[in-house]
């Protein structure tokens, strides 16, 4: 149910008395090129803490956006306000206790960036995830966050232990989180990265050595495969390699030879910083049209058949179904699982630990009258990998949920939360009774 808009104006009057960041209506300048309701100016905790408890005053409802990397729309609001974090982005290093603090609104460039001045780097987004340390959530050491009665508060193992625990998988369900305290690792080499592009009749040929890598890797190697379309493969669906190794380019080189002298379309590899890694991707995620993600999760070896005669069979048909399409993806991670395995599923409110990899379902597309055929495409491909799975799957012990992050679509919370699920609700109840952040997998019914 839509605000009273009596209560906006209220609100922003109230907001435009009390915060020292500007607030923006439509009938402001700049409203357009934001989109957002406030944030003209750097963000503080106070401006938060008085946004979240003006909303509840007055019966609007807010979400909130940092990095904005998302295709859901737990970023967005209408009818309601914004609460935008973007310019909150500074980070600052502490090279002799090795941590890195991150206010709420960076992205991992700023923090990879920081960190390198001082040889040390975190584990970080998709490209740089750094498997011989686990996942991002167990490198994390500490949140400072804004609740829902508008206190700020700071969770850790030592401080609101179980906070900590729900907000490491469930933070957008408790707060606004301003800052972060992550453990650093010693950084100083480069690593070898970049892009092999093959086309689709090398199938068999990549997708066997990305198999037999996961057997063979000590964590300092990976790669992400990336089925689409490209033009350096005229027009035709291709396979992007994207390769990475915590090395120099001969110790790489004697891992990867099977896809350096597989003749690639495409070879752009290199010695680089590590700092670089996140921002090699960005070609791949450039400006998007209309688009939505759907995850699913896969488990190793993945039938070379199953992507020449599934997926991209799939992707031909979406493409035939709806014009402009042509920059839909499926993207493949494997990455050895064996750290962020060895970190019960219970010790983290992160539901998705275990020997598996995860499949990202991205179509993209231009006009709105195909947006409920470009989705129900993603989840019929997610549910054509779980058969996959379920068929020719190795079995494993661990129950296999859904990794949020890459599902927008049709996830519920138990299906992200698994076995946590329950004392995810018992710890919302303590922090936020009223659901007030009710974005993104919500714990509490309405």
């Amino acid at each position: 149910m839509s605000p009273n808009p009596l209560d906006i104006q209220s609100l922003v009057s109230d907001l435009r008395s009390t915060l020292t960041s500007t607030v923006l209506t439509p009938d402001s300048p700049g409203y357009t090129e934001r989109i957002v309701r406030w944030s003209k100016t750097i963000p503080n905790n106070a401006d938060i803490a008085a946004t979240v408890v003006g909303c509840r005053k007055y019966g609007v409802p807010f979400a909130v956006a940092s990095g904005r990397h998302t295709t859901s729309d737990a970023s967005s609001c209408e009818d309601g306000l914004i609460i935008d974090l973007h310019l909150l982005n500074i980070v600052s290093v502490d090279p002799d206790a090795r941590t890195i603090t991150a206010a709420g609104g960076c992205i991992w460039r700023d923090v990879d960036e920081a960190a390198a001045q001082h040889g040390l780097a975190t584990v970080g987004g998709t490209v740089n995830d750094r498997r011989r340390h686990g996942l991002i959530i167990d490198n994390l050491l500490s949140v400072k966050m804004v609740l829902a009665d508008g206190s700020l508060v700071t969770a850790s193992k030592q401080s609101l232990p179980d906070l900590f625990w729900a907000v490491r998988g469930a933070g957008q369900a408790f707060g606004v989180a301003v800052e972060f305290t992550f453990r650093a690792h010693e950084q100083r080499n480069p690593v070898w990265a970049g892009k092999l592009l093959f086309p689709l009749d090398k199938v068999e040929l990549v997708f066997k050595f990305a198999n037999d890598l996961m057997g063979t890797s000590d964590g300092d190697s990976a790669v992400m495969i990336n089925i689409s379309t490209s033009p350096r493969a005229n027009g035709e669906l291709a396979i992007a390699v994207a390769v990475f190794h915590n090395g120099s380019s001969e110790s790489a080189q004697s891992i990867f030879q099977p896809l350096l002298d597989a003749n690639p379309l495409v070879r752009e590899v290199a010695e680089r910083p590590y700092s670089q890694l996140n921002g090699m991707m960005n070609p791949t995620f450039r400006d998007r049209k209309r688009s939505v993600d759907k995850g699913a999760a896969y488990t190793i070896p993945l039938r070379p058949e199953f992507v020449r005669d599934v997926l991209a069979p799939e992707i031909r048909r979406l493409h035939s179904q709806i014009p402009a399409s042509e920059e839909t993806m499926i993207l493949l991670e494997f990455y050895p699982t064996n750290k962020w395995s060895e970190i019960p599923v219970e010790a983290t409110a992160h539901g998705h630990r275990g020997n598996f990899q995860n499949i990202m379902i991205a179509p993209r597309w231009k006009y709105a009258e195909h947006d409920a055929i470009a989705k129900q495409w993603a989840l019929n491909v997610a549910g054509l990998v779980v058969k996959e799975r379920e068929e020719y799957g190795p079995p494993i012990e661990e129950p296999i949920t859904e990794y949020g992050n890459y599902d927008h679509l049709s996830a519920r919370p138990r299906g992200v939360y698994g076995m946590n699920l329950e004392r995810l609700v018992e710890v919302k109840k303590v922090y936020d009774p009223d659901n007030v952040f009710n974005k993104w997998y919500p714990l509490l019914k309405e």
